[in-house]
């Protein structure tokens, strides 16, 4: 069983930053891996951006490339989501999620169907 527990969200306003961390109990944490999604307000939940349990590829989805990156420490069973540049349309709550399948390509990290393990979410604002 793994554990995820995201904290880091809050209120910024528009061109700023916030780091998420979504922290995992487990040992087997290092084989898993990691994903973000988001879900705003009456949107379905979407794919933010994900990273290979050996953490050598990362993938991300469009809306947010060249302004957040994703990373894990094993060492601390954390994953992290560094977002910068934040917009409005970033409004939403933000899941961390593990996988344990070994797929390759965007098509298999961002469906959500792939990830095994949820966390609660965590509330990110952004104000124009």
């Amino acid at each position: 069983q793994v554990q995820l527990v995201e904290s880091g969200g809050g209120l910024v306003q528009a061109g700023g930053s916030l780091r998420l961390s979504c922290a995992a109990s487990g040992r087997i944490f290092s084989s898993y891996a990691m994903g973000w999604f988001r879900q705003a307000p009456g949107k379905a939940r979407e794919f933010v951006e994900a990273i290979t349990w050996s953490g050598g590829s990362t993938y991300y989805a469009d809306s947010v490339k060249g302004r957040f990156t994703i990373s894990r420490d094993k060492s601390k069973n954390t994953v992290y989501l560094q977002m910068d540049s934040l917009k409005p349309e970033d409004t939403a709550v933000y899941y961390c999620a593990a996988s344990s399948g070994f797929g390759v390509g965007y098509n298999y990290y961002s469906d959500y169907a792939r990830y095994d393990y949820w966390g609660q979410g965590t509330q990110v604002t952004v104000s124009s």
